[in-house]
């Protein structure tokens, strides 16, 4: 019974900053890749940074790349997405997803196979 939960979504000015948290449970995560992806109303839904669990070695994609940190916290089975200087465009439902195969910076979302439920970040001008 593996459950992310996310939570830290919430309203922000542009420029502001946001902290998300992911909380794991339900397995031994070591081996896996831990991802936060984003969905806008009407788009696809995209990798904006991953993790290795064990290894800490981290990936970026291009629109957050400078701005936002992903990190975690093992002991308590956690990931954390530290996010700065947002922009309305990072207004999106925000999920975290664990792949078991953990290829890190693969970007395809169907590769994940565990999905929290989502937290909304809306980005206001």
């Amino acid at each position: 019974q593996v459950q992310l939960v996310e939570s830290g979504g919430g309203l922000v000015q542009a420029g502001g900053s946001l902290r998300l948290s992911c909380a794991a449970s339900g397995r031994t995560f070591s081996g896996y890749v831990m991802g936060w992806f984003r969905q806008a109303p009407g788009k696809e839904r995209d990798l904006v940074a991953a993790i290795s669990w064990s290894g800490g070695r981290t990936y970026y994609t291009d629109p957050v790349k400078g701005r936002f940190t992903i990190s975690g916290d093992n002991a308590k089975n956690t990931v954390y997405l530290e996010m700065n200087s947002l922009k309305p465009e990072d207004t999106a439902v925000y999920y975290c997803a664990a792949d078991r195969h953990g290829i890190l910076g693969d970007v395809r979302a169907w590769r994940y196979d565990y999905w929290g439920q989502g937290t909304q970040v809306t980005v206001s001008s």
